[in-house]
């Protein structure tokens, strides 16, 4: 259940990372986009964590 909490949370974070980098450009979205799925990995392990485990 961690991974799929992990996977879901890399996912959502890593396209909204995408949709408001890609307003500025393609380098920007891809930034974003890598740094906002670590984000969702790490929101993924404390949702597993506080509230499903």
């Amino acid at each position: 259940m961690e991974k799929l909490c992990m996977f879901i949370g890399m996912a959502v974070f890593g396209w909204i990372g995408w949709w408001v980098g890609a307003h500025v450009g393609f380098m920007t979205a891809f930034f974003l986009s890598g740094l906002a799925s670590m984000v969702g990995v790490y929101v993924g392990w404390r949702i597993n964590r506080d509230y499903l485990g």
